[in-house]
């Protein structure tokens, strides 16, 4: 791990963190973590080539790896969009379900399966437009619910239209002449809403997308890792942005972990502005949804009405 401690330190993680495919000529076979993709399926993928939904497929991969949780334990739940495509190549429970209502399908399994991870993976229009008033609910009962939400500021898979999460000026194609609308904040809804464990990361930081999603797995409550992406293809064409490779450096160079954020000054912090704050923002303790509704019903079992 040596020779790539400088990769570790500039995402602040501890080699036992950060998990990598043994380098072996059969390194498919050998490698765990691999034997949780659907062999029967079609690869490469159906996203776009250069995407970062790859990316973020292999964090998540890495994280329930990591947890050690085997492939009967999880359960991945996705409405549709580019990102709901995601369970389609994983080895586990998964539920592929319709638009927006991705959270209200996991609260539903949660409850029946309550021992089990439930993962609700979502596009920011998918997580936070028709499916926004889910969002906001499942945070407040803090259900026992990861919510990974890539952030590619667009609706990618039908038609480049403008998202919940387009930044202002961003042009869409039903923005054309950019967009006036100020985007969601992820991150600081989820917290107000009541989520226990908040999170943000970029595709160019994969490393620390593994450890986030980690923490976020294995938390007791309801927890949401915003991992912020890009859409070369639609939103990066009509605005002019490049290739994937421009797209990905731009995350590299537009984004500040929270731990320089906090150190700047309120001038510093004006004219960084425009960065992506990256860091852990929440990590509470709070009882859980079916773990409460576990203690009424055993108030009325004994003999309580």
């Amino acid at each position: 791990m040596g020779e790539h401690q400088h990769i570790l330190e500039a995402a602040n993680l501890q080699p036992h963190e950060a998990l990598s495919p043994p380098i072996q000529s059969n390194w498919f076979d050998r490698s765990e973590t691999l034997q949780k993709l659907r062999r029967n399926k079609k690869f490469p993928t159906i996203w776009c080539s250069g995407c970062g939904i790859g990316v973020v497929m292999g964090a998540l991969l890495r994280a329930i790896d990591h947890l050690g949780l085997k492939n009967d334990q999880v359960a991945l739940v996705s409405g549709i969009g580019c990102t709901s495509r995601m369970p389609v190549y994983l080895d586990y429970n998964t539920l592929h379900t319709t638009h927006g209502r991705a959270l209200a399908f996991a609260t539903g399994l949660k409850i029946a399966r309550p021992a089990m991870k439930v993962i609700a993976i979502m596009g920011d229009g998918d997580a936070l437009a028709i499916g926004g008033n889910h969002f906001i609910h499942a945070a407040r009962r803090n259900i026992g619910i990861t919510a990974l939400v890539v952030n590619n500021s667009i609706y990618g898979m039908t038609g480049g239209q403008y998202s919940p999460t387009t930044p202002i000026g961003g042009k869409a194609t039903t923005a054309p002449y950019g967009n006036i609308e100020p985007p969601f904040p992820i991150c600081e809804l989820a917290i107000a809403a009541g989520a226990t464990y908040v999170a943000r990361s970029t595709v160019y930081h994969a490393l620390e997308l593994d450890k986030f999603l980690t923490e976020a797995i294995a938390k007791d409550g309801f927890s949401v890792v915003e991992a912020v992406s890009y859409c070369h293809t639609t939103y990066g064409r009509l605005n002019r942005l490049g290739t994937a490779a421009d797209m990905m450096r731009a995350l590299k160079e537009n984004s500040i972990s929270k731990t320089a954020w906090d150190k700047l000054s309120e001038e510093e912090k004006a004219a960084n502005g425009h960065k992506i704050v990256r860091g852990v923002f929440h990590n509470i303790e709070r009882l859980e949804y079916t773990k409460a509704y576990d203690k009424l019903i055993g108030f009325v079992q004994g003999g309580v009405r």
